[in-house]
């Protein structure tokens, strides 16, 4: 039987993505971001905003999976994109997927919310056979 082992929150101001992205331009972009995610987000009419909430994401998994930005963990570990229907579906690879194995954790169900100021991220970490 599956059951929850963890649960993420993370809220991010958007004016603090889009300074960055001002400031960092590509090196920040590549340094958080997978290249799909980019294209995504770049894509969008808001890309600040949308980033944001995949920003948001990546800590809510991280704190979900207890360890926090630290270790052997990278931005790029976690990938979170749409399905043909628009929900957000996280994808975990390297440091992140070994944490997750570690633990138990099969499956990350996420949820993405934002407003023009504030992105915010509900990450639940389900595990079991």
């Amino acid at each position: 039987m599956q059951q929850i082992v963890a649960h993420g929150v993370d809220l991010v101001r958007c004016d603090r993505i889009e300074r960055l992205l001002q400031h960092h331009g590509d090196r920040f972009l590549t340094r958080v971001f997978t290249p799909a995610e980019i294209r995504y987000c770049l894509a969008c009419r808001t890309p600040s905003i949308r980033l944001a909430g995949r920003f948001a994401v990546k800590e809510a998994v991280f704190k979900a999976l207890g360890s926090g930005w630290r270790g052997n963990l990278r931005w790029t570990d976690v990938e979170t994109l749409a399905d043909p229907l628009g929900k957000p579906i996280v994808t975990l690879r390297g440091g992140a997927s070994q944490v997750a194995v570690s633990q138990g954790i099969s499956i990350m169900l996420v949820s993405i919310s934002h407003t023009r100021e504030h992105a915010i991220a509900s990450v639940i970490a389900i595990g079991g056979p």
